[in-house]
């Protein structure tokens, strides 16, 4: 009996013994595939009014910029749209163990990108980082539709490499930059418009962001349409075409306080029929039904905004409509400074 008993322990020690080596990511095989490490990051851009992530959607290009604990630059990584638009693709990075800052951007490096990194981030520190919005898009009086820009980050921390798989697995939630306004002109009696009669501008001090997304005060800027046009809404009572007129303008990051403007100008004598603090008048939206919200997270949530005025007989605006999701806020006496 104990000849039989040492001849089944035996083996089982010995299989044991060898499963250990050829299960352990330090065994003595170099040709043994090694344990999976580093960083695996998803990104998610669900910061919008609908709640739903929309990232692979609306995102084009990423760049992604890695900061040390001190804040030193150490590495960038990019992607194109053949990664963003897939839902499953996720970025890897191999980082050695420590504490890292990451920085998302979505679309500032696409071929046709609004905003470029002012300066270059290589051998910068993150307090350095600035992103400008590019100069020659603020042309009048044709404007630019802006490439949509998205802005991201992540504080991580990578463990030491073990002895077994450790994949970092981390998400970082992006949020828009950049508005579209699509603004519509009707006389109330329904009588024809023309877009040409009237001149459209969006001012404000927006254009260049720190590195953490705050916005840097650097003057004024001038945003003009990049279309307009005119549209059929039906017929009057008198059976004539209802006609609108309508101007689209993009503009980067609304600020809550900000002294952004909306105007209205007559084009034949430069008369200021609509003179509206904007950034204001669009938290008026927010009314009872957002207001859980924060000001500043509604202005960034919303980036589509449709704005409808309704113009006298003689050039003045009786009041304002302005819809966003079918919800409406009727403004008086908006003609101003």
């Amino acid at each position: 009996m104990k000849f039989f008993s040492k001849k089944i322990l035996l083996p089982t020690f010995l299989l044991t013994f060898l499963l250990s080596f050829t299960t352990s990511c330090n065994g003595i095989y170099e040709d043994l595939e090694p344990c999976e490490q580093g960083v695996e990051l998803r990104f998610v851009y669900d910061y919008n009014m609908e709640f739903a992530n929309a990232f692979h959607n609306q995102v084009d290009c990423l760049t992604l910029l890695i900061y040390d604990e001190e804040g030193q630059h150490i590495d960038t990584m990019m992607a194109g749209r053949s990664e963003t638009s897939d839902e499953k693709w996720r970025m890897k990075l191999n980082l050695p163990e420590g504490r890292y800052h990451l920085i998302a951007y979505g679309g500032i490096d696409c071929e046709d990108a609004s905003f470029h990194f002012d300066p270059i981030p290589e051998k910068k520190t993150r307090a350095d980082l600035k992103v400008n919005l590019r100069g020659s898009l603020l042309s009048a009086p044709k404007g630019h539709a802006l490439h949509h820009l998205f802005y991201g980050d992540a504080e991580i921390t990578v463990p030491k490499a073990g002895s077994s798989n450790s994949v970092t697995e981390e998400t970082i939630y992006m949020m828009k930059d950049t508005n579209d306004f699509r603004i519509l002109l009707a006389y109330e009696d329904g009588r024809p418009i023309e877009e040409t009669d009237f001149e459209f501008t969006i001012t404000d001090d927006n254009t260049l962001f720190n590195w953490n997304n705050s916005i840097i005060p650097q003057g004024d800027v001038t945003y003009y349409p990049w279309t307009r046009s005119t549209t059929s809404v039906g017929t009057t009572d008198d059976e004539e075409p209802s006609v609108m007129a309508f101007a689209e303008i993009s503009t980067s990051r609304l600020i809550d306080g900000s002294e952004s403007r909306l105007e209205v100008k007559r084009a034949s004598d430069g008369k200021k029929v609509v003179s509206i603090p904007l950034s204001e008048m669009l938290l008026l939206l927010k009314s009872d039904r957002y207001s859980w919200m924060k000001n500043q997270e509604f202005l960034d949530r919303q980036s589509v905004w449709n704005l409808t005025f309704v113009l006298t007989g003689d050039d003045y605006w009786s009041g304002t409509s302005v819809i966003i999701n079918n919800w409406i806020v009727r403004i008086n006496n908006i003609t101003g400074k």
